[in-house]
């Protein structure tokens, strides 16, 4: 299992799983309760590099709370379907690439509901702009480069993401070694997410946009 590292700014949750570790910034801690959530912060999470997601389920009808211009049953394998350039959250590369921990994100819930699942995609492109491969996993089957990485799982944000709140995120499946040769950007895409429900402990629901993550993506993604 991979894990993603988010840092809390004060007045944040420093409380975290199995070997994840957070640092506040300002020295200070305190309970995720009492966290605004507009309010800037960072945090150590985990996540996993497949989806942690409930199982798939039969056909469902359509729910009648999907996001703006999405439709769908709302499940992990009939999520409400967004197109075109339809986002819920937005990422962005801080420039920054840590010899241990990798390259670190900004992310901002843009969604109308707390986010607490997470599928997210990275890509790598040149000084020139072009899209750069990522070299196969050892462990892969046919030792194929792929085109960009991916991270998915219900703790991709240890907790919940509340409505406008943002977060700095490094994730442990995007490590420096990860990181094509001749990298000058690095961009990435929430592709899907899963809304929390009121126990802020599952996902109530799914929306995901396909659109978002082709496999040949000009820099700075769907306009």
């Amino acid at each position: 299992m991979h894990v993603a590292h988010r840092l809390f700014l004060p007045l944040s949750l420093l409380a975290l799983a199995g070997c994840s570790d957070a640092s506040n910034s300002a020295g200070g801690s305190a309970s995720a309760a009492a966290a605004k959530s507009a309010a800037p912060k960072t945090t150590a999470t985990s996540a996993t590099t497949t989806s942690a997601a409930p199982a798939p389920t039969a056909s469902a009808a359509p729910r009648e709370d999907c996001p703006k211009d999405s439709a769908g049953a709302g499940t992990v394998d009939q999520p409400c379907a967004g197109k075109g350039n339809a986002r819920m959250m937005e990422v962005k590369w801080n420039g920054k690439i840590d010899d241990e921990k990798g390259p670190s994100f900004g992310i901002k819930n843009k969604a109308p509901k707390p986010v607490l699942y997470g599928k997210i995609a990275v890509y790598f492109y040149d000084k020139a702009g072009k899209q750069l491969e990522v070299a196969a996993e050892e462990e892969s089957p046919d030792k194929k480069p792929r085109p960009y990485l991916t991270c998915a799982g219900t703790n991709l944000f240890q907790g919940v993401m509340k409505v406008d709140e943002s977060a700095t995120i490094t994730f442990s499946c995007v490590k420096k070694k990860h990181v094509p040769e001749g990298t000058a950007a690095i961009e990435g895409e929430l592709v899907m997410v899963g809304f929390a429900d009121s126990s802020e402990k599952k996902s109530e629901y799914f929306w995901a946009n396909k659109d978002l993550a082709p496999d040949a993506r000009p820099k700075g993604g769907v306009k």
